[in-house]
């Protein structure tokens, strides 16, 4: 396809003018969609488009429709759309759209597939929609060419991609999260940054770690440090791992697949979110079992192969990257609770049919936060006292229950074989009351990033509190952090307090969005040599060396110089 240039009046559009025709129109406003989350929501099971059953592919519509016909359904009550080069009928769907109707209302008659894709996973329309919604495929000889619209944003991403430094100038977490920043859309830097309300969460994050200084002991021979560990039972080269975020897809095309393979090759563990842009049976199938990938990775492993034999990638559950493999029984799977319990548990089933190891139940998000930073970035204008303020997060507003509580914990107990570790608890007397459920074998102390209340507490607050008011409960569940951790000595401050393992979440989404995969193995090279270099700097040989004793609470707190990376939080 041939693009040219067209100058506008204002200058504030610059318009590329194709001169073949193009099934997906590009550039759409994107205002409020749905399905995206960072999690594994229990609805209806997540299919990618390789898994749906032979029969359903094979009886699906052949028909082709005519996107002028499409045209022609372009309201409420007789609503279509394309995605994907296929045609759907969402008039019965409309009132149901987690993310409100308005999108789909305005989007009616038209190709969608591009404020659809960055955001949703695949596989969704088959988990939602009946199979009578799918009327068949648009033809491609009737569809308009597409005159695509560069914002000035779209412009300045393209010149910052051009001009971004190379990956070896990058020397902390903060040189990717502002490359991040520069090479980001608007919408997509404002949905990654967004935090509550007046920001005091997310900021306290930051500044809360500053009140904890170390004891360091000398004299210790460190001339070699161990920072391996096991985080339920399962092997990690390093004492952190990848929180659940969804929503990678905004930032680089390849979405969690980048992680995925970032993590795995660094040796490091993920929490898969199931619901994201790409759901964990096709990361860990459909990716790597590609041609191209089988190219660049050779060694599949099945549990019975040995390294260097190839597998058979139809039925593989191990993934050999570099020296570590990686298995879906390496990977916790993340669930919000939703409303529907039946359709709930045939959802974890299939968790524990893909080999997952452990549940991470999310329980500090009942209602979505006000996350005022996203919200900014698109309005959505309606007449009434519906009028909805937009941003990516409005997309997720309607899968939360509100009504979640104790006794769906006594329920996944019910509903699961597998180890619950529960996410999201901000007090010590929520700790107490987790650890009487025998289910639960690790508590991830949390406040979302900072997304949800304004004016949680930090974790690693919580995580003090813990160690000095209840320092029984480290022996009877793993504790992890999250949360305003950017550095290798934050990490160890939390081990040092009796955490397991220190989770990081948007700092993935930056590397990921700022250098793609590389990116993402950059930041656990530079995370490996902090970590490594404080040890020895504060007398450690091994993970198992840190202890309460070797930190200090201070009430003030030292402002870092102005040139300091976070030094505006």
């Amino acid at each position: 396809m041939g693009f040219r240039f067209v100058a506008t009046p204002s200058g504030s559009i610059h318009r590329l003018q194709a001169t073949t025709r193009s099934l997906r129109p590009v550039f759409w406003t994107i205002v409020g969609t749905a399905g995206l989350c960072a999690t594994i929501f229990l609805s209806p099971p997540i299919l990618a488009e390789e898994d749906l059953p032979r029969a359903e592919k094979h009886n699906a519509p052949s028909t082709l429709i005519s996107f002028q016909e499409v045209q022609k359904h372009n309201k409420q009550d007789d609503c279509w759309v394309v995605i994907r080069d296929q045609v759907y009928d969402l008039t019965n769907f409309i009132n149901m759209h987690p993310g409100g109707k308005q999108i789909i209302i305005r989007n009616a008659g038209k190709d969608a597939t591009k404020i659809f894709e960055p955001i949703h996973p695949r596989g969704v329309i088959e988990a939602m929609l009946k199979p009578e919604q799918k009327l068949g495929r648009v033809d491609p000889s009737t569809m308009p060419a597409v005159e695509t619209l560069l914002t000035d944003d779209e412009i300045r991403v393209l010149k910052a991609k051009k001009e971004k430094p190379p990956l070896s100038a990058m020397i902390n977490l903060a040189d990717i999260e502002d490359v991040a920043r520069k090479v980001m859309t608007g919408q997509a830097w404002h949905y990654y940054r967004s935090d509550a309300e007046d920001g005091y969460s997310y900021r306290n994050n930051f500044v809360a770690l500053r009140h904890y200084f170390f004891k360091p002991r000398i004299l210790r021979e460190v001339g070699t440090t161990d920072m391996t560990t096991t985080i339920l039972g399962i092997k990690s080269s390093l004492p952190i791992f990848v929180s659940p975020a969804a929503m990678a897809g905004l930032g680089h095309p390849e979405g969690e697949k980048n992680i995925t393979r970032g993590a795995g090759k660094e040796g490091i563990i993920q929490n898969a979110s199931g619901l994201a842009r790409d759901c964990s049976k096709l990361l860990l199938k459909s990716e790597y079992s590609s041609h191209r990938f089988r190219q660049m990775h050779p060694v599949l492993l099945k549990r019975s192969q040995k390294p260097g034999q190839m597998a058979n990638h139809s039925s593989f559950k191990w993934v050999q990257l570099n020296s570590r493999s990686v298995s879906l029984a390496d990977i916790p799977n993340q669930l919000y609770v939703a409303n529907d319990r039946q359709a709930s548990e045939a959802k974890l089933k299939k968790v524990e049919e893909l080999g997952f190891n452990a549940v991470m139940l999310t329980v500090d998000a009942p209602t979505l936060g006000r996350r005022e930073y996203d919200m900014r970035e698109k309005t959505v204008t309606e007449e009434g006292d519906d009028a909805q303020s937009g941003g990516v997060s409005t997309s997720i507003d309607g899968y939360f229950d509100g009504n979640i509580g104790w006794k769906d914990v006594e329920w996944l107990q019910r509903s699961t074989k597998l180890p619950i570790i529960i996410k999201g608890i901000q007090s010590v007397e929520d700790c107490k009351l987790a650890v009487q459920y025998p289910g639960v074998k690790g508590i991830l102390l949390s406040n979302h990033g900072g997304r949800q209340a304004d004016y949680a507490p930090a974790s690693i607050d919580v995580l003090y509190e813990l160690r000095t008011t209840y320092p029984e409960v480290f022996d009877k569940v793993e504790i992890y952090v999250d949360g305003g951790f950017r550095r290798g000595t934050d990490v160890l401050k939390a081990l040092c307090l009796g955490a397991t393992a220190v989770g990081f979440g948007r700092s993935f989404l930056y590397a990921n969005a700022a250098y793609g995969e590389a990116g993402v193995g950059k930041t656990i090279k530079l995370l490996r040599g902090e970590i490594a270099n404080a040890m020895q700097q504060i007398g450690l040989r091994s993970l198992a060396e840190c202890k309460p004793d070797m930190v200090k609470y201070m009430e003030r707190s030292i402002d870092p110089p102005k040139s300091s990376d976070y030094s505006q939080v």
